[in-house]
């Protein structure tokens, strides 16, 4: 029951976040530094999600990878600051839930640094008891363990938890560590890749959520 929830876990990109503009710039700036083609911003969105070294990848040559990580990472500094911005109705929700005595907290796949710096530049770190990234641990989502370790940081059960992401593999980390998942599609999955992982609910923006719960 939802009434049992006591603890929401948010994913950043895409689904509080419209950091897309940022990424795009950074990953264009890297491209043309190291001479490989720019790619068109859609591309890109649909790579983001499994970290930027797997955002990277793709693009270029393995030999080129650590230098390819140093440029977009110096480069997106910066970047973040100048070209992201909170989803309409994310501050909001995040005030609202707070208000209601929800522990909230963030499970994210961008390395912890950059979550750092759009927590603190878009003014919600006060919202959070807890900032978890999967470079802090073994695996990234899909794998549950980012969400498991959240919920053994609050002595929490599954039940006792919402997640809320934007992608496939979002819905797919909650099914596994077997907690209710809500996707918001406003990130980098599409609508139908988002259905056939078969989410406890799926929204059309963040504002929705609140109806939800």
């Amino acid at each position: 029951m939802m009434k049992d929830v006591k603890l929401i876990i948010f994913d950043l990109d895409g689904t509080l976040i419209d950091a897309y503009p940022a990424i795009t710039s950074s990953f264009n700036y890297t491209m043309k530094k190291l001479g490989y083609p720019r790619q068109p911003a859609l591309s890109i969105r649909r790579a983001v999600g499994w970290g930027d070294e797997n955002l990277l990848r793709p693009y270029i040559c393995e030999k080129d990878l650590s230098s390819a990580l140093s440029i977009y990472r110096g480069h997106h500094r910066s970047e973040l600051r100048k070209k992201s911005r909170l989803l309409k109705g994310a501050f909001s929700v995040l005030k609202r839930l707070k208000a209601k005595g929800y522990i909230l907290a963030v499970a994210s796949n961008r390395p912890e640094r950059f979550s750092r710096i759009l927590i603190r530049h878009l003014k919600i770190g006060r919202y959070f008891r807890y900032v978890l990234c999967a470079d802090k641990l073994n695996n990234f989502k899909p794998n549950p363990e980012i969400l498991n370790k959240i919920l053994q940081k609050f002595a929490l059960e599954p039940r006792q938890a919402i997640y809320v992401g934007d992608m496939g593999i979002d819905a797919q980390a909650g099914r596994r560590a077997k907690v209710r998942t809500i996707i918001v599609t406003t990130g980098s999955s599409l609508k139908s890749e988002i259905k056939k992982e078969r989410p406890y609910r799926i929204i059309s923006k963040i504002s929705k959520l609140l109806k939800t719960l």
